[in-house]
């Protein structure tokens, strides 16, 4: 046991979740590990908040495709919200107390489903001031995935036609907030119970997918952004986009022939992976510090209940985030 100098008692293990095997949401299993040791340019974290991503479900199930799944036995958790312990070097910008937020390094290293966890300086910044650590966890992965998405690759502008499907969801939710911010003319689809949330956020034409077929209400995009792990959506999308416009396909399972099909009609089209981004998170930052864009935290578990926010993940309803407590602010 030490006391670190941010004057909290750190002991040699921790709570965390680990899966021993794949599986469902009961696989994942509350217990005590060894905590983790900080080496070369890491930053040692006190996790007090970490959120909960369809990422995790797959990677739990060893079904995350492309962005790969951790070897067992394993901590899930991309997202975190916590207190710097120990710091690279002296005068390193990220110091013992400071108040950070970030992503975890899985499938390569442990996550954050766990009281401590030691991540890349990279991946790392100051939490926005106006959030609760609660809040703040649910905005890394999220949040960066949506920049991604809408500032580097579609490149969001005033005049530009987005489609961004599954608006309500945690990366929908602030890809149509970044899109409006930029200018541009943002169309979404949802449910109707977040219709008139999701024009509160910025979007300007909303489609029930209940009731209606996406591709018989929408006009002609510069850009769709498809977040539905579902081929069918994703097939009708390429109709849906401009000659010489881009379809962005996130879901980490490919569609087999999906790019070829979109090339035929004169579509561009790309697939997507988030890069952790300290400087990026900054700018996230300070946009919800001022109020120009807003993270919706739908509930919060606490740390040994995670196998419930996994069944309430996987049923495909959430507003927003979900998220983990860790530890009491």
């Amino acid at each position: 046991m030490t006391t670190t100098t941010e004057g909290a008692v750190m002991t040699h293990t921790m709570r965390a979740i680990v899966i021993t095997e794949n599986g469902g949401p009961d696989v994942l299993t509350p217990t005590t590990i060894p905590t983790p040791g900080r080496q070369g340019s890491e930053v040692l974290i006190r996790v007090l908040a970490a959120g909960v991503n369809p990422f995790d479900a797959e990677a739990r199930t060893g079904l995350a495709g492309t962005c790969g799944s951790p070897e067992l036995p394993a901590v899930l958790g991309c997202d975190f919200s916590g207190v710097v312990v120990e710091s690279p070097y002296q005068a390193h910008p990220l110091k013992p107390g400071h108040e950070v937020y970030g992503v975890a390094s899985v499938p390569r290293s442990p996550g954050s489903y766990a009281e401590y966890v030691s991540v890349p300086a990279l991946q790392v910044s100051r939490k926005p001031k106006n959030l609760s650590h609660v809040e703040a966890a649910a905005v890394p992965l999220a949040a960066l995935t949506a920049w991604g998405l809408v500032v580097d690759v579609a490149k969001a502008h005033e005049g530009q036609r987005i489609l961004i499907h599954a608006g309500a969801g945690g990366v929908g939710h602030f890809a149509v907030q970044f899109a409006a911010y930029f200018g541009a003319h943002v169309i979404t689809t949802t449910s109707p119970r977040n219709a008139s949330w999701l024009t509160e956020l910025g979007a300007q034409q909303v489609v029930d997918h209940t009731t209606s077929l996406f591709e018989d209400e929408v006009a002609l995009v510069d850009v769709c952004i498809n977040l539905v792990d579902d081929d069918a959506v994703a097939e009708r999308s390429i109709g849906v986009v401009r000659p010489g416009g881009l379809l962005v396909h996130v879901p980490v399972n490919p569609v087999d022939g999906l790019a070829e099909r979109a090339d035929a009609a004169g579509v561009r089209f790309t697939d997507y992976a988030m890069s952790p981004d300290a400087t990026c998170l900054a700018i996230i930052a300070r946009l919800l510090d001022s109020g120009d864009v807003t993270v919706y935290v739908d509930d919060v578990y606490d740390l040994d209940d995670v196998a419930d926010a996994h069944r309430l993940l996987e049923q495909n309803h959430t507003r927003g985030k979900l998220v983990l407590k860790v530890a009491d602010e």
